[in-house]
């Protein structure tokens, strides 16, 4: 482990921990397994192996900043959207907000870029007046 990754986050029980949060959340959000992998920026073999035992997973900290946007953008939908079906559903909703320019959000992030996460983030956070 180099001096920049925390312990933590790179023990095994955090990366099964947070894996599964993502996958309850992609279950949430009602996402197919291409739009669950375009979040986490990963192969097809890896998100499966993710899924199939997430507590042997080593997490890069790619996949960490991504899994930490999406974990923001979940809260934050629930602080702004306090139904959950409304909160759920936000993400494949067409939005007029000049970020993602009448078309669903989800559209946006299937991108797979980590700066839309974070634009996604930023622009969620701003609704909240953050």
């Amino acid at each position: 482990m180099n001096r920049h990754e925390s312990p933590i986050l790179q023990s095994p029980e955090a990366a099964g921990a947070a894996l599964r949060t993502f996958f309850n959340i992609a279950e949430a959000w009602n996402l197919n397994e291409t739009d669950a992998m375009s979040l986490l920026g990963t192969t097809r073999s890896t998100y499966f192996r993710w899924k199939a035992n997430p507590d042997n997973a080593r997490l890069s900290r790619d996949t960490l900043e991504r899994l930490s946007y999406v974990f923001g953008i979940y809260k934050d939908l629930n602080i702004l959207l306090p139904r959950k079906e409304a909160a759920n559903t936000w993400l494949s909703r067409e939005n007029g907000a000049p970020l993602f320019g009448g078309r669903p959000p989800l559209e946006r992030l299937r991108g797979g870029q980590v700066a839309d996460l974070y634009q996604t983030r930023q622009f969620l956070d701003a609704q909240r007046g953050f």
